[in-house]
């Protein structure tokens, strides 16, 4: 192992005793078969599983569909990039020619993708108690910062509220590009309020992604 992935044990607080299976889960499917595709699978239903837990334990009073709003903020691939990049996932990342020149180790798809393999690599390394607290310690930040008290609405969903209530056009959101490879593409869409003469552009592994992305940074803008 490298001092990048002893550096990375350090800032997971676990110890691989299969190296293999820590070496598997940060291996992207464009260096060969042996790669973390199936392991993102099975650390995808991990993550939900300890994060429906930790909501759950944290947050008594919420109903089920406050709590099912909380952890959809807490898994998605923006959450998941931003935990990537507080332990520098990326410098570890095992990718092909094609994906290291284009920058693929910071590739938001990648990255999320690579943390859920992790999550699952730690699963299978030591069980399921110690991938859950493997999920409450990387998403602590996070959850510190989850208002029980908030509507939990989703960016878009906020967005055309905010101008409704406003009597203000809904915004239109826009293809702008489609960037890297078939197998993992990721889009730009822009969101434009004319009236206010907010353009934003938003980036995610799928025009859905982006779209929320967009909007939630035109909120931003708007509600300054």
């Amino acid at each position: 192992m490298t001092e990048f992935t002893d550096r990375l044990q350090r800032k997971l607080g676990h110890a691989f005793a299969d190296p293999a299976l820590l070496a598997q889960a940060l291996t992207h499917r464009s260096l060969g078969q042996s790669n973390n595709e199936r392991f993102e699978f099975l650390g995808d239903s991990v993550l939900n599983c300890a994060m429906s837990m930790a909501l759950f334990r944290r947050f008594p009073g919420l109903r089920e569909g406050e709590l099912s709003r909380a952890r959809s903020s807490m898994v998605c691939q923006d959450a998941l990039v931003r935990v990537a990049t507080d332990i520098d996932l990326g410098s570890c990342l095992r990718l092909g020619e094609g994906e290291l020149r284009s920058g693929g180790a910071n590739r938001p798809s990648i990255l999320a993708d690579a943390l859920e393999a992790l999550i699952a690599a730690v699963l299978l390394d030591a069980g399921f108690d110690a991938a859950r607290a493997l999920v409450d310690r990387l998403f602590e930040p996070l959850l510190a910062e989850v208002d029980p008290a908030a509507p939990g609405k989703d960016p878009k969903t906020a967005l055309q509220e905010w101008l409704q209530a406003r009597k203000t056009a809904l915004p239109t959101y826009s293809m702008v590009r489609v960037l890297g490879d078939a197998h993992a593409q990721e889009f730009e869409v822009a969101c434009e309020v004319p009236k206010f003469s907010v353009r934003t552009v938003g980036r995610g592994g799928s025009r859905r992604a982006a779209e929320q992305r967009s909007a939630e940074l035109a909120l931003v803008q708007l509600k300054k």
